[in-house]
């Protein structure tokens, strides 16, 4: 196995991994600050894909300011279904959030299906990135460069807005006092609406900027989503910077597993979870639950 095939099966594993944290870290932000399970989060990545062949009319040239249109759509449509679907259940039982969500999912899925067919839709990358960059002399697909970038983007600017805005202190003292907060006359409700509205969008950015990797189909919501959780719970539920370790490691583990036993590439990962819930059942970088409440 020469040096240039590793680097490459390496970088590969990063793509996805950039894949899986856009994905996974909404769920993760939702879930720090509302303490809701979204059954619903693949869903909304799978929107997100549809709504950029939309947009764009399956032009790739248009895909930059198509990712940025989709976020914005993701972000409303986020606001509207907390505000209209889920504050009404939060003082309930949380059996009523996970059956609420699921249906949402089977809803939006639906959906799709009515409005964009249930063809598969893919989307190839603009002409700029069209062509291969060279790596130890092995060719590697130039527009995976741009999905890891726009995941240490993300990352970096969460990161940012959690701990160095006023806002992000906001949201963090939500996850450990609600009712303190609102004394203090803070406008909870509408705090938790942006927060998940935030979450939705990544989501659906994450399905868009995916696009020009894969193709999509209504049915990728449900995978979508068990990836995400996977993610989520080896990282650790509520935290950002463990959605990008759990991430990075499922990607990795897919893109070398399949190497060495290709058929059992997926049991590999699911052998991590595993392992993460024995040693650490609330994720590698998560907090125990006494600790978060």
């Amino acid at each position: 196995m020469d040096l240039s095939f590793v680097v490459l099966q390496f970088l590969t594993g990063l793509a996805y991994a950039s894949s899986l944290f856009l994905l996974a870290v909404g769920l993760s932000l939702i879930f720090g600050a509302l303490g809701i399970v979204n059954f619903a989060h693949g869903s909304f990545y799978m929107l997100g894909a549809y709504l950029l062949y939309w947009v764009v009319r399956g032009d790739p040239e248009g895909l930059w300011w198509g990712l940025a249109v989709v976020a914005a759509l993701g972000f409303v449509v986020g606001a509207a279904t907390e505000r209209l679907l889920l504050r009404p259940v939060y003082g309930r039982p949380e059996h009523y959030q996970i059956l609420l969500t699921y249906a949402l999912l089977l809803i939006i899925e639906d959906g799709v299906k009515l409005l964009f067919g249930s063809a598969y839709k893919s989307l190839g990358p603009p002409a700029a990135l069209a062509y291969p960059v060279w790596i130890l002399g092995a060719p590697f697909p130039a527009y995976y460069f741009v999905q890891i970038a726009l995941a240490l983007a993300v990352a970096g600017a969460l990161w940012f807005f959690l701990q160095r805005t006023r806002a992000g202190a906001l949201v963090r003292a939500a996850t450990q006092d609600r009712e303190m907060l609102e004394a203090l006359g803070v406008n909870v409700p509408r705090l938790l609406t942006v927060v998940f509205a935030l979450g939705i969008a990544l989501a659906t950015l994450g399905g868009a900027a995916t696009l020009p990797m894969q193709t999509v189909s209504p049915g990728v919501a449900v995978e979508a989503v068990i990836s995400a959780f996977i993610v989520v719970v080896v990282g650790g539920l509520g935290s950002v910077w463990g959605a990008l370790l759990g991430a990075f490691l499922i990607g990795e583990i897919q893109a070398f597993g399949v190497l060495v036993l290709p058929e059992f590439a997926i049991a590999f990962v699911y052998l991590l979870m595993a392992l993460v819930l024995l040693v650490r059942p609330w994720g590698l970088l998560g907090r125990p639950p006494a600790v978060r409440t």
